[in-house]
Parts: C-alpha cells; structure tokens; sequence
C-alpha cells in the first residue's frame, strides 16, 4: 500500500485500469481472434486490387508525413499538469475530433463506394492530428522524431489484429528501450506491416459504409467508433509512461 500513497485518488483508481488493460493486450489471440484473422484474408481477397493499392499509399504518405515533415508538429507541450487534469483536457479534445469523424463518415457513406474510399484519408488525418495533440496534453514534445515513432506504434497498436497486437505492446511497453534501437534513418525502418495491419483493421468495418441507402449511418457509427478505440488506447499508452517515468523518479530519490 506504501506505494500508492505517492498517487492521488484519481491516479490509483487510473492505474487500476491500466493493470487490467496491460493484461489484455499480453493474452494470446483465442480461436476465434485466429477465425477472424483468416475471415478478414477472406474478405481482402474480394476487395479490387486498384483499392487496396490506393489505400496502402494513403497510409504510407502518412507516414511519411509524421515523420518526416512538420505538417502536423504544431501543438505546444502542456507542462505541470496533474494527470486528472491532462486527461479532462483529452477528453474534452476527443469530443471535437469524434464529433468531426462521425461528421465526415455520414457525408462520405452517403456517397458509397467512391465516398467511402475518400473518407479513408480524411478519417486517418483526423486520428493523427488527435493524436499529435494527446502527446502534447500528456507533456511529450513531437518534434522529436523518436516521439513520432512512438505515436505510430501507438496508432498501430490501437488497430492491430489481436495476432499481432502482443508484440507491439511490447515495444511499447518498454519504451525507454526500444527506443535507443531506432536508427536515426527512418528511411530503413519497414513500414508495410503496419500499413497491412491498419488497412486490414479497416476492412470489415468500412465495407458496410460503401452500401447504398444505410452507408451514410454506418459511417458515423464506424467513425466513432474508431475514434474512441484510438483514444483508449492512446489514453492506456500514455498512462503507461507517465506511471513507469513517475516510479523512476521516485526509486531514484529514495
């Protein structure tokens, strides 16, 4: 209990949460997480080629974008803020972003097929820019290049397979050194599993936008719904280096 008592009220009941979500994302995948993985192979096997190229260049000029231009470096670091009060701030942010999403999910399902492949880029600029202001209310500078990296592996995480979802918490679980093995050319760095995972993440939720006549309700539920899988994840990783930065601090002072 003595350790606790270096948490507020809030803190505690916040790391409660973050134990009970470490332990999910280090399950392994069950019979039906593997089912869904061969259903979705499935599913991209009857999806046109011409779309499936055009989405991976989506994703991959996204990645480029984050890490190598300072299109979306623009939010200023939040600094001596209490937890309680960076996560109000999240969440109030969310309701903008969520409240945009589903906005743009139900103009672009009205439109169907071609509507639903121009949401694609639209929803992930969205995602990125909330994320780029989550790491700033959370206090980590995304000039930085290694902090967008981080923030990949957050979104990658949010949107993996629960085959692949494991490994990456991984690397995101121990942060502190993973990063030092990132090389300083990002140019090396494969990126095309993340590009796979995201899109595949993608396919069965966004097929149903593309129906005539109920595309446009099943983009805003989807768009929120995919909004708020990417917060809960970004809120679960960032709680996770905030609690494991707090308790280096504090073992080095006593």
């Amino acid at each position: 209990m003595k350790a606790l008592e270096r948490y507020s009220l809030y803190e505690i009941e916040q790391l409660r949460k973050l134990k009970a979500w470490q332990k999910k994302m280090q399950q392994s995948p069950g019979i039906i997480d593997k089912l869904g993985s061969r259903v979705q192979k499935k599913i991209n096997s009857y999806i046109p080629e011409k779309i499936h190229d055009a989405l991976t260049a989506v994703i991959k000029k996204m990645i480029e974008a984050v890490l190598f231009t300072s299109e979306f470096v623009k939010p200023a670091v939040v600094t001596n803020k209490s937890m309680q009060e960076i996560e109000q701030s999240v969440e109030t942010r969310m309701e903008y972003y969520r409240s945009t999403a589903a906005v743009e999910g139900g103009v672009t399902g009205f439109a169907g097929i071609l509507g639903s492949v121009a949401d694609f880029p639209l929803l992930l600029a969205i995602k990125i820019k909330f994320m780029f202001d989550v790491a700033a209310m959370y206090g980590y500078d995304t000039s930085n290049l290694k902090e967008r990296v981080f923030l990949l592996y957050v979104f990658q995480l949010a949107f993996s397979n629960p085959v692949k979802r494991a490994s990456v918490y991984e690397r995101l679980a121990h942060w502190s050194q993973y990063s030092q093995q990132i090389p300083d050319d990002l140019n090396s760095m494969d990126w095309r599993d993340f590009q796979q995972q995201y899109r595949d993440y993608l396919d069965i939720a966004k097929l149903a936008q593309m129906l005539p006549g109920i595309g446009a309700a099943v983009g805003v539920v989807v768009n929120y719904r995919l909004l708020n899988q990417l917060h809960k994840t970004a809120i679960m990783c960032y709680r996770m280096r905030r609690f494991g930065e707090l308790d280096k601090e504090l073992s080095e002072r006593n």
